[in-house]
């Protein structure tokens, strides 16, 4: 009788255990990355009603960003449109001015030229322009790097405007020893045109906006040598911020390697701890602005997430891009309060409106 009992609760558990395997568990699939088609202006969508977002405070978001002089905006989440909004006659089609935030084309298409054998960040300048590209003498420019024009620590003069050409290149301090943002960072676009052999807009064309499907095209603003703007599409934006969330890499394609885009979207030196490669960073302990050497204490946008890295332009031209929420987040227009920088105080109020809408 006990060898019956002892057979029949082993049984028992056979049955109980293969029983608990066949069950099926109720895990959320992952919803796969998507990547628009190059030459194509379709973009698949996502219902925000999918999200459990709170649609009741769209309204006011839309509201508050048409106030604010926007032209457009789009929030993509796995690479799909979840918003997109035109404001005063701006479409799909209307190209404008990246401003700043085409500084993390110029970072972006550096690293791949490194990538690709033809420059080393960590060289000097003069090795790729020769001597006298600055009024520095001569131990001074020959200190700064490649490096220190993409972490902002050239040690020029920044107080001398927007005019890069050599007599108002003029030294400051050591490079590394002091952050300032300066529009000197151009300069590694002559630096990748001659270690490349190529003009900087072809190179750019076939190394990174052919690759991922943008339109647009560099104009100079005719102040000082080679100083261009990236004027685009809102979505050529967003297809840029897309292959910023996925770490450089387009569908299968690995257009800028791990290694550099990690470097990039970090802290690159001690001074300004909420900047990378010519990329702002939110979430760190301080920062520092353009045109002051001041440090302030916080979080550059205390309302964002803080694993938000920036494209910040004059003008309140913004690439927002959150890992943690898969999420990408376009701004362009006019200023939205006043004439600024990169930074400015619609950030903080912006992400306000946003949180209300995806929390």
């Amino acid at each position: 009788m006990k060898k019956l009992f002892l057979t029949f609760i082993f049984i028992n558990m056979l049955t109980a255990c293969g029983s608990d395997s066949e069950t099926p568990v109720d895990t959320p699939v992952e919803e796969a990355m998507y990547f628009p088609d190059n030459g194509s202006n379709v973009w698949e969508t996502k219902d925000i009603s999918t999200l459990e977002w709170n649609e009741a405070a769209v309204p006011n978001l839309l509201n508050f960003l048409e106030e604010k002089h926007s032209k457009s905006f789009i929030i993509l989440v796995n690479g799909r449109i979840v918003m997109e909004e035109y404001f005063n006659g701006h479409s799909t089609t209307t190209p404008w001015y990246w401003a700043s935030a085409g500084k993390t084309l110029t970072a972006t298409v550096t690293g791949i030229a490194q990538q690709d054998g033809f420059l080393n960040i960590n060289n000097k300048v003069s090795d790729y322009l020769g001597t006298g590209w600055t009024s520095a003498p001569a131990a001074k420019e020959n200190l700064i790097t490649c490096r220190h024009l993409l972490t902002m620590t050239s040690g020029l003069n920044d107080a001398a405007g927007d005019d890069v050409s050599p007599e108002n290149l003029t030294y400051v301090a050591d490079a590394g020893t002091r952050w300032a943002y300066h529009n000197v960072y151009v300069k590694l676009q002559d630096v990748v045109a001659q270690a490349t052999g190529q003009t900087w807009e072809s190179y750019f064309n076939t190394s990174l906006k052919n690759k991922i499907g943008m339109t647009g095209a560099w104009t100079n603003t005719g102040t000082g040598d080679d100083l261009s703007v990236y004027w685009s599409t809102t979505r050529s934006m967003a297809r840029f911020g897309l292959l910023a969330l996925n770490k450089g890499k387009w569908n299968n394609e690995q257009i800028i390697n791990e290694t550099y885009f990690n470097e990039m979207t970090t802290t690159s030196q001690n001074i300004n701890k909420s900047y990378g490669y010519l990329w702002w960073l939110n979430g760190k302990g301080s920062y520092h602005l353009p045109q002051t050497q001041l440090q302030f204490n916080g979080s550059l946008v205390p309302s964002a997430p803080a694993d938000m890295f920036m494209a910040l332009g004059k003008n309140d031209q913004k690439i927002y891009v959150i890992p943690s929420k898969n999420m990408v987040v376009i701004r362009m227009g006019e200023a939205a309060d006043e004439e600024n920088w990169a930074l400015s105080g619609f950030d903080e109020a912006l992400w306000v409106k946003i949180n209300a809408v995806i929390n």
